[in-house]
């Protein structure tokens, strides 16, 4: 069995939980290894209010004792700052009758493009708040909890990641095919909106600045890369199988993401095959690679030891400030969507995202194909993993 966690929480309650199961016993775990992760996802530019009101930390309280993971399921607790404004709007208990017209930030004018009205729908809620508490994307703080761990994890065993910006509205970065992941760590960590290029980091402030200034929102492209995962990992022979498959559909869960590339993607169906497959090359030292990694690091679901290499699309916020048309549905009368505050542009938060539902993936796809119950002998079998196929 791999790797599981569950979420809970709504974006104005109390805080945000989740639940880790399956991970190797004995593996070193401090709070500050996920807290540094929950710190660089609130940055970035085009940030509405909520990232100064909300300082996130995060509290490990299970599964990890005197520094070490014990095995059991591991529990970290995410608290909301601004719940004490919303203990009456949100609270825990039944409101007595007759004072239901009395909650206040009662939605029933449904945002297009966000879960609202289908939610409603599915769950049969008269205030759609009910709806856009879980489905905000304030969810996505314990994805990067619960990713830190795994990510903590592919550290050890010598897997790194990287996650960056390469198109925000329309303005795409160049970055050097030739950069390290170190390299491309270090210039997004100092860029406000996470690109690697730095000749394109001021054209795409102006154009958050400029969508701010219209009321308007605008997405981008975000690609992470993971170096070190050794060869083999996942698995042809059934669909469900494949990490591949199974990174697409974490990249495609991510609120706001609307496609997935891995490799160069979408741009295969515009190259003959002889400038898409990766000719295979063998030496003492590396033993099987790569010689372009235009597959992205797979092949038939499984990894060939190059570079993994995901892109996911983020659509523009659907929360505008020059809001879009659509029906309250007490009235059925047309009216100018609500507006509950947000961003104009959470692309570069959306790139932290990504890199943790795919360390996630990446260290599930490891602790389901090699033994892990206790740390030590897992690093010793991927490390002969890496030996076996270098020899092969």
């Amino acid at each position: 069995m791999g790797m599981r966690y569950l979420t809970a929480g709504e974006s104005h309650g109390p805080q945000l939980t989740t639940i880790l199961e399956g991970l190797p016993a004995g593996m070193p775990l401090a709070a500050s290894d996920i807290n540094e992760e929950l710190a660089r996802r609130q940055k970035g530019y085009g940030r509405g209010r909520r990232m100064q009101i909300e300082k996130d930390s995060a509290e490990i309280v299970s599964g990890v004792r005197h520094g070490k993971t014990l095995g059991s399921p591991i529990a970290l607790v995410v608290k909301n700052n601004d719940w004490k404004h919303w203990t009456t709007i949100m609270g825990i208990e039944a409101i007595e009758e007759g004072q239901e017209d009395e909650i206040k930030r009662k939605v029933t004018r449904a945002r297009p493009g966000h879960a609202d009205l289908n939610g409603a729908i599915k769950y049969g809620h008269r205030d759609m708040r009910n709806v856009l508490e879980r489905s905000s994307a304030r969810e996505t703080t314990v994805r990067v909890a619960a990713g830190a761990v795994a990510k903590k994890l592919l550290s050890l065993v010598g897997i790194e990641l990287v996650s960056h910006v390469v198109e925000i509205g329309g303005i795409k970065a160049n970055v050097d095919p030739s950069l390290t992941v170190e390299a491309i760590k270090e210039r997004t960590e100092n860029s406000p909106v996470r690109v690697a290029d730095s000749n394109v980091e001021q054209d795409m402030m102006n154009a958050i600045d400029e969508a701010k200034q219209n009321g308007d929102s605008i997405g981008g492209v975000v690609e992470v890369i993971a170096t070190g995962m050794p060869a083999g990992v996942g698995s042809y022979v059934h669909y469900d199988r494949k990490l591949d498959g199974k990174l697409a559909a974490a990249i495609m869960s991510i609120n706001a993401f609307k496609g997935v590339e891995i490799g160069i993607g979408f741009e295969a169906a515009r190259k003959p095959g002889s400038e898409v497959h990766d000719e295979i090359a063998w030496d003492k030292e590396k033993g099987y690679y790569r010689k372009t990694n235009r597959l992205g690091g797979f092949e038939g679901g499984m990894t060939t030891g190059m570079p993994i290499v995901v892109r996911g699309v983020m659509k523009p916020i659907p929360t505008l400030y020059k809001p879009l048309m659509s029906v309250d549905i007490e009235t059925k009368e047309p009216y100018a969507a609500s507006v509950e505050r947000s961003d104009s542009c959470a692309v570069p938060a959306a790139a932290i995202v990504a890199e943790h539902v795919v360390a996630w993936e990446l260290a599930n796809a490891l602790v389901e194909q090699f033994y892990s119950d206790r740390f030590n002998t897992f690093a010793d079998e991927i490390n002969r993993q890496r030996e076996y196929a270098r020899e092969f």
